[in-house]
């Protein structure tokens, strides 16, 4: 249907599902939108942290303690914008929302829907990096230190963290925002299913699609080179610590380009003996290169030495190298063997 100007309306159902979705949307500036929750032997009943449109709340000066041992930041609400802008943002949302359904423009209600998208993309985004920010940047003089470990909660779902189980769920608020999306989705859908330009448009995009999947499918396939290793945020796929030293690591890439990463030899020996892989299905297996932090090199083309005085993280103490002369020079400072990886698999 149009309207006198000649521009297309919503329709009935979306108009009203426009005005709900606006009311929902001031209902979230004053409730919780989610909550991370800390269990652990000493806190039966556990620690909860409500995270508001404007505040923090919950146990969060007990969890402020807690962290001052381990060395992250205290957390304090004015160290955030977004409780300052949020509430406005939302506001802003609702505002737009009632006037889509006054105008009923179909335009107005795509730019709106879009940009409603488009802005939880972003916080989630922007609450990840605030997690990994607090779980990464530690203080060196904290009274708890363990090598290599992070505490960044997890986005959504558990987490281990030391003793403490780790919890992150959307609270009244999230579970608000997630039915806002769902029921704005809905909508455009209903909206678009007459739209014969745009399904054109669709079909162009699937096949446009099918082709990037297949290209992607075929350079996988093709590609049997490393990956990089992250250190301090990659863990081991054996004994699931974090990946800290970047003079010891390896990986093993499928045929298919599946990345399992390793934190020292010792765990790819273990993780290869234990059958968690397929010998069949491997496409290749790098080692970090001892003289070249980072550098990854293939198996078949490293050399390996072993000395109880590198100190490897798992205890394995062997290293990789990239070329004899490279080994030699280090077999000067330590006292040590050359091994085969087929040797050092077989002891």
């Amino acid at each position: 249907m149009k309207d006198e100007s000649g521009q297309t309306q919503i329709s009935m159902i979306t108009q009203i599902i426009s005005i709900l979705c606006g009311i929902a949307l001031i209902i979230v500036i004053f409730v919780p939108i989610w909550r991370i929750q800390l269990d652990a032997p000493q806190y039966p009943e556990g620690l909860e942290m409500q995270i508001h449109a404007n505040k923090l709340a919950g146990d969060v000066e007990i969890i402020n303690g807690l962290n001052h041992y381990i060395g992250m930041r205290t957390l304090h609400k004015d160290d955030f914008v977004e409780f300052t802008v949020l509430p406005y943002i939302f506001g802003f949302f609702a505002i737009f929302g009632f006037i889509t359904a006054k105008a009923r423009k179909k335009k107005l209600f795509y730019i709106w829907a879009l940009a409603f998208f488009l802005f939880a993309i972003l916080a989630m985004v922007d609450f990840y990096n605030w997690e990994y920010e607090y779980g990464h940047n530690l203080d060196p003089t904290a009274a708890i230190k363990v090598p290599g470990q992070a505490y960044q909660p997890p986005l959504i779902g558990f987490k281990q963290l030391l003793n403490f189980g780790a919890y992150s769920f959307p609270a009244i608020g999230g579970w608000v925002m997630l039915l806002i999306g769902l029921a704005l989705l809905g909508c455009l859908i209903f909206e678009l299913r007459n739209q014969k330009p745009f399904f054109k448009c669709m079909l162009c995009a699937k096949r446009t699609a099918a082709l990037i999947l297949m290209i992607q499918i075929v350079f996988i396939g093709c590609s049997s080179g490393p990956k990089p290793i992250h250190f301090e945020s990659d863990n081991c796929d054996f004994c699931k610590m974090t990946i800290s030293d970047s003079r010891f690591g390896a990986e093993i890439v499928t045929k298919k380009g599946k990345v399992f990463k390793f934190d020292d030899l010792h765990c790819i020996k273990a993780f290869l003996k234990d059958g968690e892989i397929d010998t069949n299905e491997i496409g290749a297996i790098y080692f970090v290169d001892f003289s070249i932090e980072e550098n990854l090199i293939e198996a078949s083309k490293s050399y390996l030495f072993q000395a109880d005085r590198v100190n490897s993280p798992m205890g394995s103490n062997t290293v990789a190298f990239g070329s004899k002369d490279s080994l030699e020079t280090y077999q000067t400072q330590f006292s040590g063997k050359e091994v085969t990886w087929e040797e050092y698999l077989k002891n």
